[in-house]
């Protein structure tokens, strides 16, 4: 089992900046592929990130890439998420994931955190 743990989230003015956190404990997340998503109200969780086991491929849902950057430290068992140039339009819950294959699809992660608001406003 897998344990979860999101962090970083809050309130910020778009255009800013915030950097979440997702801490693994119970086994180490080394071997699996991370995933980022997020919900927004009355709205599906959507994809928004992944990185592969080893960090050499990452891949960004077309609404996020070149503002958001998925990055892991398997040393410190922690990925994190990195967002930048932030919108109102970004605003939602964030979750971390982790799965042996890894996809865009809310069905190839096995384990999953229990949320991180992040909420973009002026």
């Amino acid at each position: 089992q897998v344990q979860l743990v999101e962090s970083g989230g809050g309130l910020v003015q778009p255009g800013g900046s915030l950097r979440l956190s997702c801490a693994a404990s119970g086994s180490t997340i080394g071997s699996y592929v991370v995933g980022w998503f997020r919900q927004a109200p009355g709205k599906e969780r959507e994809f928004v990130a992944r990185i592969s086991w080893n960090a050499g491929i990452t891949y960004y849902a077309d609404s996020v890439k070149g503002r958001f950057t998925i990055s892991r430290d398997n040393a410190k068992n922690t990925a994190y998420l990195q967002m930048n140039s932030l919108k109102p339009e970004d605003t939602a819950v964030y979750y971390c994931a982790v799965g042996t294959s890894g996809g865009a699809s809310r069905r190839s992660y096995d384990y999953w955190g229990q949320g991180t608001q992040v909420t973009v406003s002026s």
